[in-house]
């Protein structure tokens, strides 16, 4: 068997995203592919040597500056909103020194956040929901002590969409003289781009820096994260000394960096603009209005009313319909509290696709 052939069989094993309605990834857009395979060999570890992919990547982050409320940000590109999470928690460690460091975050913030205790020796202190399923303020600014570093706000919850009162974390953040992190890696690039005005940005006092994936609703190629500081001494105190390449300090947490992600984000911001990713979203959006719509006539209520394109439906039997959709090469997702089955509704979503899940999904209750 030719090389390319296996290659083949193994890509076909793979479920299509046609199929997957519980990812926050999606197709690449067109236009993010070329611009991909154009920059496929570039390394953003030695600016020096990719001098064009490294002025790509300011002109990247300064146009994400200027939709989050900020044209003069500082960061860069990264892996993902993992990376990005840590290298924000990270910043405010070292520029706020404190003995035995702790950060507040609330109970439904991203699991990278497990991985930031354990790597950065910070400890997380998890502050409840309300009944909208935001982070309670009142519990964080109990929680905040002399020796945190950090709070943390969520724009867009992996499990409901839900955006946190990110003005009254910004007031704490201000009271108490902490660093406000903000993880929009999906809500980043939709909520600029709704009609309802929801703050969550740099037009919040308080905000420090800035989460947001364009790999996810901005449809760039994988790897392309993003991490924005409200000013460049974010950076500096993350740097360390790069004696052997063509710069004397490196800012990131990875070394070796594709400069594939800049690309293809450029591209699609680019090709669209601002208007043509409303649209995308406004999209998004209706067809998410069609999902609630159709789960609601076969007996799913919604956890809560979408905040976005995200959305949670009550089900006692949430992992056992999962696990028949899945046999039946369907891909959602489950939540536990309260038991419920998630649905993400991507570019890639569209009305036909909805409606074909939902006759695949009448039938999977019949049978569980």
């Amino acid at each position: 068997m030719d090389i390319i052939d296996e290659l083949r069989s193994y890509r076909e094993r793979d479920i299509p995203y046609s199929r997957v309605l519980s990812s926050m990834c999606t197709t690449p857009h067109p236009v993010a592919l070329e611009a991909h395979r154009m920059f496929v060999e570039t390394n953003l570890g030695d600016p020096g040597i990719f001098v064009g992919t490294t002025e790509l990547e300011r002109k990247v982050i300064e146009m994400l500056g200027s939709l989050l409320n900020h044209p003069k940000a500082a960061g860069y590109i990264s892996s993902g909103g993992t990376e990005a999470n840590i290298q924000g928690i990270r910043a405010a460690r070292n520029l706020k020194r404190v003995k035995n460091p702790n950060i507040v975050i609330p109970k439904s913030a991203h699991f990278s956040f497990e991985k930031i205790g354990d790597i950065l020796g910070v400890e997380i202190r998890r502050a409840a929901l309300d009944e909208s399923y935001r982070v309670d303020t009142a519990e964080v600014e109990r929680m905040v002590d002399e020796n945190t570093v950090a709070i943390v706000g969520i724009a867009g919850t992996t499990e409901l969409g839900q955006v946190d009162d990110i003005e009254e974390l910004g007031r704490i953040a201000g009271d108490v003289d902490v660093f406000l992190h903000v993880d929009a890696a999906f809500g980043g690039l939709v909520l600029p781009f709704m009609d309802e005005r929801i703050p969550f940005d740099f037009g919040v006092e308080g905000v420090s820096s800035i989460t947001v994936d364009p790999h996810k609703m901005g449809m760039a190629t994988i790897p392309a994260g993003g991490i924005l500081f409200r000013g460049e001494e974010f950076l500096r105190a993350l740097e360390v000394e790069t004696p052997y390449l063509t710069s004397k300090y490196q800012y990131t947490l990875t070394g070796t960096r594709p400069g594939t992600g800049v690309a293809s984000t450029y591209a699609v911001l680019k090709h669209l603009g601002f208007e043509g990713m409303k649209e995308i979203v406004e999209r998004c959006l209706r067809n998410t209005r069609i999902l609630v719509e159709e789960m609601e006539g076969i007996g799913f209520e919604p956890v809560i009313r979408p905040t976005m394109n995200v959305v949670s439906f009550h089900a006692e039997k949430a992992e056992k319909i999962k696990d028949e959709l899945y046999r039946r090469r369907w891909v959602i997702s489950t939540i536990r509290e309260p038991k419920a089955v998630r649905m993400v509704i991507m570019p890639h979503v569209t009305e036909e696709i909805i409606k074909e899940f939902i006759s695949e999904l009448r039938q999977v209750v019949r049978v569980v």
